[in-house]
């Protein structure tokens, strides 16, 4: 009778234990289908028929995402998971600002270079062209050519009252350069058609001129380097000119060193016989190789020619060498923050085990599982990228804006005209560089939720509900 009460005894023992159980079964299983459902309620009456066709994944995903209102450690979770998401917007709008200042920077560099020099230039070996006429006829038979212009190019000192500078000459015809160049635009101080053979007229950069502290009408003394022999020996070759006009391209390297004087002179001052060469504008200054190497299947003679992207290789290979640097050591940032939600995701999964297992239970598989949470993430990564990309495309448009605010508040100037090429920070927003940076950006998201969403699948049910 004794025995037969033991037995009872630990049968009723059992019972209870798995009416108990059965009981937190339910209790659990509840709270899971009360997170999908108040998913469900938080969104507004228009989106129920898409919530309607949602999967119970991407419900518990997007409810995963979301602050508790129970427990203090899912706010907690929340809010690494906000510091992730502001991670990879800052990552993301830092790279597309950064990338649209260099662009802008290589951009107006080259637009102000090109103002000067010309697309393609068109010389003989022995550094001069005789018969340039013929050369230009040939050369327009490309259809991609629109101007040509004989220019002479040489070396020279300048000197008024005691300062002495070295200056870049260019011999040009006032009424043939505007057709190459936009240095007749940029006369600011008198004009270019003043340049008139046998006159020996110049027109000076505006930093060449103050430095020497040069104005309209004001003389300035050239010495050629090739100097004339007589009885007494070698001696300098001087000629004085007029300043009857400054120009302002922008660029300070020419801006400092430039000056334009008649071809005329500039032939009798470097004992020129003829043009050293041909300048030529194209349509499309970007297809520069590819005409230039048209050309030199078409043109005859013993010329050479050169594009203004071979004039200028060592700077653009720079700019875009440091271009690629720059992006990889900001993508880099990026992964930092979207590999932060490796940590807020393994935090989720340690805290929804109990979850997990009753999802087990009630028949969701491994993948099911391991997709919930790799939505959850993914929604980080997207939701940081949106604002990565808006704010920085917002940033990247109005930065001429910006940052004359900034220099105005702080009283800095970032970019000194007297060391930097340009004085202001110019921005060219490119899209298929935003689409890049936001689709980098995504992708590491991705897959920094793959390994806590694959621990999560591999969460035991009996394990996970046996201390709940």
């Amino acid at each position: 009778m004794h025995g037969t009460f033991g037995v009872r005894r630990h049968s009723i023992d059992g019972a209870s234990t798995l009416i108990n159980g059965i009981a937190d079964f339910r209790f659990c299983t509840l709270l899971v289908v009360e997170n999908v459902w108040q998913t469900a309620c938080c969104i507004q009456e228009p989106s129920l028929s898409i919530i309607k066709n949602l999967s119970f994944e991407w419900l518990v995903g997007i409810r995963y995402t979301r602050a508790g209102k129970r427990s203090g450690r899912n706010s907690f979770i929340s809010f690494i998971s906000l510091i992730s998401m502001a991670g990879i917007a800052l990552g993301v709008a830092a790279l597309i600002v950064v990338l649209s200042v260099m662009n802008g920077f290589q951009k107006e560099v080259r637009d102000r270079m090109l103002s000067v020099l010309s697309h393609i230039e068109i010389f003989e070996p022995q550094g001069a062209l005789p018969d340039w006429q013929n050369t230009a006829r040939e050369a327009f038979t490309n259809k991609e050519v629109l101007g040509a212009a004989p220019y002479v190019d040489a070396q020279a000192m300048m000197t008024r009252d005691e300062t002495l500078r070295g200056v870049a000459v260019r011999g040009v015809l006032p009424d043939q350069e505007p057709k190459v160049s936009d240095v007749a635009s940029q006369v600011k101080w008198g004009s270019l058609n003043d340049l008139r053979g046998g006159e020996f007229n110049i027109v000076l950069g505006n930093e060449l001129a103050r430095s020497m502290n040069a104005q309209l009408g004001d003389k300035v003394t050239m010495i050629a380097p090739q100097g004339q022999v007589t009885p007494a020996g070698v001696i300098p070759r001087l000629k004085q000119f007029t300043v009857v006009g400054i120009f302002d391209s922008g660029h300070f390297e020419y801006d400092s060193t430039l000056a334009f004087i008649h071809i005329d002179d500039a032939m009798k001052m470097f004992k020129l016989g003829a043009p050293s060469g041909l300048r030529l504008k194209i349509e499309d200054m970007q297809r520069a190789p590819q005409v230039a190497l048209d050309l030199s299947r078409t043109l005859s003679g013993d010329v050479l020619i050169r594009d203004w992207s071979r004039q200028n290789r060592n700077w653009f290979a720079a700019v875009q060498t440091e271009k690629r640097m720059m992006f990889i050591i900001l993508t880099l940032i990026i992964a930092v923050a979207a590999f932060n939600l490796v940590s807020t995701l393994v935090m989720t999964v340690t805290d929804k085990q109990a979850d997990i297992a009753i999802l087990r239970t009630l028949g969701a598989s491994p993948g099911s599982i391991m997709k919930i949470f790799m939505i959850q993430g993914a929604l980080v990564g997207l939701a940081g990228t949106a604002i990565g990309v808006g704010g920085g495309v917002l940033i990247a448009s109005n930065i001429d804006v910006i940052v004359p605010f900034i220099e105005r508040l702080l009283h800095v100037q970032f970019l000194p005209k007297d060391i930097y090429l340009i004085s202001s920070l110019p921005s060219d927003l490119r899209w298929p560089d935003v689409w890049t940076i936001g689709g980098v950006a995504v992708v590491l998201a991705f897959l920094a939720t793959i390994y806590p969403s694959w621990w999560a699948a591999r969460v035991k049910p009996a394990e996970a509900l046996r201390y709940e």
